[in-house]
């Protein structure tokens, strides 16, 4: 199968991919009916987003779709893998793996760390539930993702596993120009714990690419994971991300996400807190400059009594860029006693950049906590002049007000994840390549958040036994 441009695929162009991977039966079928679905939705389902969304920034005749790429990464990326080689490790390249490191013993005990092909030969059944589990019709994008992945990554946690040392996932799009569709699964099972870094990557294109991603986290009762992604895309391309996070009882996900590249960022994750006890934390962040345009919606589903959600989003708006947050907490009949948190925040750093909210609640049981909030400021002109008047340009003092406004999302993260975020801003604030890194600056970043992190848990002790 040759590249060929987004816009023209059809149904044969789907049988060749599937029959490429040599897939079983039910999985071709699956194909053919999402990219029906595929052709009948419009970009966005819901007549009360249509008018702000800025999915159509991505231009289907330029996004390029190939059952293989190159298996190449770009020169700026190979230190960064070069760091993570000895450590546990998966890392896509355009529609392939381009490694796995995964140690033996670690293995034995049953963790498993492959390519989403090697999961449907090795456990079919389990990936086909998996699957099945979201609907297409939910979105044109989950159901292009549904018919067209040409990639995937494939995570599964034994039970009562615990994993000291953090999965590393790294994807970045090809070299050649082709774009990625992945399908990808983490799978927690019952008393395991763990945590995710999931890094996204993409050189400067001579045209549009494209990593479209739809993820499922299914966490089984008493798991916990820890997952963080920063998004470092170049601004050429564009990202597409639906999350589906499956949540039993008892069992906790805390998600950071960090979006600071691409042209455009569209993000929808779905929490489905279906057991007692279940928790759900997500903090995103969302730095932008240019023509930037981020569309995140992050909904909370409670489905049971006592669980337990929180959704926090903040953004930093450069330039003529611009977000999008949509969040719906709905708490459904059975569900009481359930609390639930949901937040955007948006500072504005140029009057021709632009921040939209709408955050909603459906509440259809009794004894619940719920709330909503949304606010959007230009950066506090008192606060510039405070700091002009202690020798600060204005450039200066916008970075500390904008440190002061992002430092609560990261408080309770490791010192290590606080330095990564640190360096990403400090980077697009520079003009640097927006790629993790260990160079002076960030071995500066790690020293001092590393004494700040002990000096927090110092504080806190000494408050706790006054």
């Amino acid at each position: 199968m040759q590249p060929l441009a987004l816009s023209t695929i059809g149904p044969n162009h789907v049988d060749e991919i599937s029959a490429s991977k040599n897939e079983p039966e039910w999985l071709k079928q699956f194909r053919k009916n999402s990219f029906s679905i595929y052709q009948e939705l419009p970009p966005e389902v819901s007549p009360l987003y249509n008018k702000y969304t800025d999915a159509k920034r991505m231009d289907p005749t330029q996004v390029s779709l190939a059952i293989s790429s190159d298996g190449s990464v770009f020169e700026a990326l190979k230190p960064r893998l070069e760091e993570i080689r000895d450590q546990i490790h998966i890392v896509q390249a355009g529609s392939g793996i381009f490694g796995v490191n995964l140690p033996d013993d670690l293995k034995a005990k049953g963790l498993v760390v492959s390519s989403i092909y090697d999961a449907i030969k090795a456990d079919g059944d389990l990936v086909r539930r998996v699957l099945e589990s979201s609907d297409p019709k939910e979105d044109k994008y989950t159901a292009l993702n549904h018919a067209a992945f040409n990639s995937g990554i494939f995570i599964k946690i034994p039970k009562n596993f615990v994993l000291e040392k953090p999965i590393h996932i790294v994807s970045a799009l090809s070299p050649d120009g082709t774009s990625t569709i992945s399908r990808n699964i983490v799978l927690a099972e019952q008393g395991s714990k763990a945590s995710i870094v999931q890094e996204l990557y993409a050189a400067k294109g001579a045209k549009q690419q494209a990593y479209m991603e739809l993820l499922t986290v299914d966490l089984q009762p008493n798991s916990n994971l820890n997952i963080t992604t920063f998004e470092a895309l170049d601004q050429t391309a564009v990202n597409f991300s639906t999350r589906y996070c499956n949540i039993q009882q008892d069992a906790k996900i805390s998600w950071y996400l960090g979006l600071y590249g691409s042209l455009l960022s569209r993000y929808r994750t779905n929490y489905y807190l279906n057991g007692t006890g279940a928790y759900a934390d997500d903090a995103e962040v969302v730095f932008g400059n240019n023509e930037q345009s981020f569309d995140l919606a992050a909904n909370l589903i409670h489905q049971k009594p006592s669980t337990e959600g929180k959704v926090v989003q903040r953004a930093v708006l450069k330039n003529k860029s611009r977000s999008l947050f949509k969040g719906m907490i709905k708490i459904l009949e059975g569900a009481s006693q359930s609390k639930s948190f949901l937040s955007g925040r948006s500072i504005l750093l140029d009057k021709d950049a632009k921040s939209d909210a709408i955050p909603g609640l459906e509440i259809l049981t009794n004894d619940v906590k719920a709330t909503h909030s949304a606010s959007v400021a230009q950066v506090d002109e008192e606060q510039i002049f405070y700091l002009g008047c202690r020798c600060l340009g204005r450039e200066e003092a916008e970075r500390i007000i904008v440190e002061g406004f992002l430092e609560p999302m990261s408080r309770s993260m490791s010192y290590q994840v606080r330095a990564w975020i640190a360096y990403l801003i400090e980077s697009k604030w520079a003009g640097r390549d927006l790629v993790l890194k260990s160079d002076e600056n960030l071995r500066a970043i790690v020293e001092v958040e590393e004494v700040r992190y002990k000096e927090a848990d110092q504080l806190e002790t000494h408050y706790k036994y006054r």
